[in-house]
């Protein structure tokens, strides 16, 4: 009946609304420093199945095929893509970018959190903080910069080493570490570039970066957002005709409903 028709393409709408939802906010965020792009996942409905396939024929004999129908589709997950983002080469000494997997991490009131966002600055204590809108978050383990420092010098297998005044070699103040997940795609996105961690993404594999699969560091530099604005345009307009085709197939079904209502017995 048209009925099912209704609910089936009710379904996708609501699908194709949510994919949409998806693709504006990669949009928005092409240009936030280490943002991973996601895409939506859908998975179909439960089947009506008004004969099965297999079942005996009036003779006893296996009918090949069954008689079903769809009752649409929902959205089964949204998959962020951690393929790496552009470098781009910046003037700050503490801009640091990873060169492949892993997360620097950071402490956010007690709590652990992870981040591929190397925009870090100095707090008043002379600590390594990355920046957000409202507090800065400490690095872990913690660095600090001595007042008197002329340079920083940020090595690719993490070291950070610094130049003070009156002084002709650089010391090391401390070591960078990333994290590894065997299951990055489990791990909870909290905003402003910070993820935690769940059950489904594993616990922290933490160590020196280019060491057992990390990444390694590039100071001057951060990574860039992972979007691709033609692809997500491209997507955009699939999605907006996959809605209208909804929304047509609701327009028939609703006029089917609209004869049958008006049939007369003559």
């Amino acid at each position: 009946m048209s009925l099912r028709a209704l609910q089936s393409a009710g379904t996708g709408m609501h699908a194709f609304e949510f994919e949409l939802d998806v693709i504006a906010n990669n949009l928005a965020n092409a240009g936030t420093t280490g943002f991973k792009r996601e895409r939506a996942n859908f998975e179909d409905l439960f089947y009506e199945h008004l004969r099965l396939p297999g079942a005996p024929d009036a003779n006893g004999n296996p009918v090949p095929l069954g008689v079903e129908v769809g009752l649409g589709t929902r959205v089964a997950s949204t998959q962020r893509t951690f393929s790496q983002g552009n470098m781009m080469e910046t003037a700050g000494q503490l801009d640091v970018a990873i060169g492949g997997d892993g997360f620097f991490v950071v402490e956010d009131e007690n709590e652990t959190m992870y981040t591929r966002d190397g925009a870090f600055t100095l707090n008043p204590d002379g600590e390594l903080v990355l920046a957000s809108a409202d507090k800065g978050r400490r690095l872990v383990p913690g660095i600090t910069v001595p007042p008197d420092t002329l340079e920083v010098s940020i090595s690719p297998d993490g070291v950070v080493s610094v130049l003070q005044a009156g002084q002709n070699q650089a010391q090391q103040v401390g070591q960078l570490q990333l994290a590894r997940f065997v299951n990055p795609q489990g791990l909870i996105h909290r905003g402003e570039n910070l993820y935690s961690v769940t059950d489904a993404s594993g616990q922290p594999l933490e160590g020196q970066p280019g060491t057992e699969g990390r990444g390694v560091l590039r100071q001057n530099y951060l990574e860039q957002s992972n979007v691709e604005p033609v692809r997500e345009l491209v997507g955009l307009i699939k999605t907006q005709r996959n809605f209208e085709l909804n929304t047509q197939v609701v327009q028939a079904a609703d006029k089917m409903l609209e004869q049958i209502a008006n049939l007369r017995r003559f």
